[in-house]
């Protein structure tokens, strides 16, 4: 079954018993944000909110905040999905009659993925003019500086090619009239605005809000650019997209999503957007970003407003995120064959932390394979990437960090790339946009590999897992707790100056054998491996906050020895952890059981 709507969706899962309508009113302010996150923990229904303080309009969350969910929407799995895509790929281009009709089943797919262009369509039945304040817009955070749509579907034209770019960048609603448009670093929104703003032309932007799974999904794709995801949202719902002229604009736009908004983004101009507590589960900064001027809303017949609840993990963007990643992992491994498997963990918030399965064709190719992640699409925004063995699974962290434990020498090991382009939301390094990467080598390095000539390297000694160090509350008073993690990471929890105690700890004897010794904030739980991954991997700079034992210095080159320590406490500049208010949590305890 395909949907062409978000109502269409949202009624086959009331069918289903997994819609659940709250019908007393709510409070776009906060009050959402914890209901949301609530039911988000346990992969709880999607959720319609049929009074919204302040709007005629019903609130859709939670939408795909399920894998059963993600999974009605494609009509089966995303892994089936990605095995099609795979083939797909490997049989282009066809060298001969037999590789088309092994495609024949893809056909009515491929065909779908043309989107269809009409006149008009029910997203522009009725018009609210250039006005956003009846709109159920959401604040998920007392530190946001206001209120956001979370979840919308960004039009963009190319300037030169009209080639057209679906993004999801937060929208920031400075007042009914003009919002901010946070075009992070390699976005392709952000491109075209580049291209038009060296003109001194203002952008045309659509913004949709409001759509069909397929769509949904689509925008949140790590896609190549100049590729249309409704291309390939077509392709996922097996009919096309259909596209609408705009009102007021010379593009088009969604035909069939809840809401339109239509406007432009000038050139030269700027507005501090932000701060916003987004999916690092941190207030990401205000900074000056573009602005979009509203020039018409329009809208269905009973339209459904969409939006979606980010912050600490799990929330909805853990189930996209994990859906796309399934989806297009085998395209990478037509690009990259000496991949087995590989996985962006959503605790790190995706882009800090990737584990790639390499079965290596050569000794070290592991590493080439890395590199040429950090310069593949998406990807070049990861900032950690650890090599395991091709019998390892990237997706199991136990396995991950036991392999870490067993293997990783930071002598041979490390690779530390300081001074590159990182994920906007990254605050670790202090320079927006900017930071520094890492690649931790897991991967045994005894084996024999190809037939490239050269004498064969020696095998690397195997440490065995540990299950027991002594307490480091012996040595260091400022550990206020600690746990040995999957037999090699040792992580203490501190009250303060998490860099004086990992420099210390690392020079103790009594850790010689531990891999890794990080430090964390005491608002990281440490028994709950969720956020404990995100307490970590969220909260360091590679560069600045990696402490080695020792270092030795021949010519440039920089060998770390002992135990590599990292520190990844909150730092003074860093933005707060998102959390709500204490009478927020409160009010909402008073009912929840009812």
């Amino acid at each position: 079954m395909s949907f062409t709507t978000l109502r269409a969706f949202l009624d086959t899962c009331e069918a289903k018993g997994d819609l659940k309508r709250v019908t007393r009113e709510v409070d776009w302010q906060y009050e959402v944000t914890e209901i949301a996150c609530r039911e988000a923990r346990h992969e709880g229904p999607a959720l319609l909110f049929e009074r919204v303080r302040g709007s005629k309009f019903p609130l859709a969350v939670n939408v795909l905040a399920a894998s059963r969910r993600i999974e009605w929407a494609l009509g089966r799995t995303p892994r089936e999905v990605g095995a099609e895509i795979e083939s797909i790929f490997h049989a282009l281009p066809p060298k001969a009659i037999g590789d088309l009709w092994a495609l024949r089943g893809s056909l009515p797919r491929v065909l779908a993925s043309r989107p269809r262009l009409v006149d008009a369509g029910p997203a522009q039945a009725q018009t609210l003019g250039a006005d956003l304040s009846s709109l159920p817009i959401l604040q998920l955070w007392p530190q946001d500086g206001g209120r956001f749509i979370t979840f919308p579907l960004v039009f963009t034209e190319d300037p030169d090619t009209r080639k057209r770019n679906l993004g999801l960048y937060r929208i920031h609603v400075h007042d009914a009239k003009t919002t901010g448009m946070h075009w992070q670093i390699g976005k392709g929104g952000g491109f075209h605005f580049h291209k038009a703003e060296r003109r001194g032309q203002a952008l045309e932007v659509a913004i949709g809000v409001g759509a069909d799974p397929a769509t949904l999904l689509a925008g949140v794709a790590p896609l190549p650019e100049g590729i249309d995801e409704l291309a390939f949202a077509g392709f996922l719902r097996g009919r096309p997209s259909r596209m609408a002229r705009a009102r007021t604009l010379q593009m088009r736009v969604p035909a069939d999503a809840e809401f339109v908004i239509e406007g432009v983004v000038p050139a030269g101009e700027r507005r501090t957007e932000g701060p916003f507590g987004d999916h690092f589960g941190h207030y990401s900064h205000a900074a000056p970003f573009p602005v979009f001027h509203v020039r018409t809303v329009t809208h269905r017949a009973q339209p459904i407003f969409h939006a979606s609840v980010v912050g600490k993990p799990p929330q909805e963007d853990k189930w996209m995120g994990e859906a796309v990643q399934d989806m297009f992992t085998g395209v990478l491994k037509v690009i990259h064959p000496e991949i087995v498997d590989l996985w962006a963990y959503f605790e790190a918030g995706f882009h800090n932390l990737l584990v790639v399965a390499v079965e290596n064709r050569f000794h070290k190719e592991a590493k080439k394979t890395a590199l040429g992640l950090m310069g593949t699409g998406q990807l070049s925004l990861t900032k950690m990437i650890v090599l395991v063995d091709a019998d390892v699974s990237p997706r199991d962290r136990r396995q991950v960090f036991e392999a870490i434990a067993r293997h990783f020498d930071p002598a041979e090991d490390l690779l530390l790339i300081p001074g590159v382009p990182l994920d906007t939301l990254d605050f670790t390094s202090f320079t927006m946009n900017m930071g520094s990467k890492m690649v931790l080598d897991a991967q045994s390095h005894g084996r024999p590999v190809g037939s490239s000539g050269g004498a064969p390297f020696a095998a690397a000694p195997v440490a065995p897992l540990l299950t027991d160090v002594p307490d480091p509350r012996t040595f260091e008073p400022r550990v206020r707790a600690w746990r040995l993690a999957w037999g090699g990471m040792l992580v203490v929890q501190v009250s303060d100056d998490g860099r004086a105690v990992v420099e210390a700890l690392v020079q103790r004897a009594e850790y010689a054998a531990v891999r890794l010794l990080v430090a964390v904030s005491s608002d990281v739980p440490l028994e709950d491996d969720d956020l404990l991954l995100w307490g970590i991997f969220t909260r360091f700079d590679c560069a600045r906050d990696t402490i080695p034992a020792r270092v030795e210095t021949r010519g440039a080159w920089l060998t770390a020895r002992g135990p590599l320590g990292v520190d990844a406490t909150w730092k003074p500049g860093y933005p707060d952890a998102v959390a709500n208010l204490p009478d927020v949590i409160t009010a909402v305890d008073s009912w929840w059981g009812r």
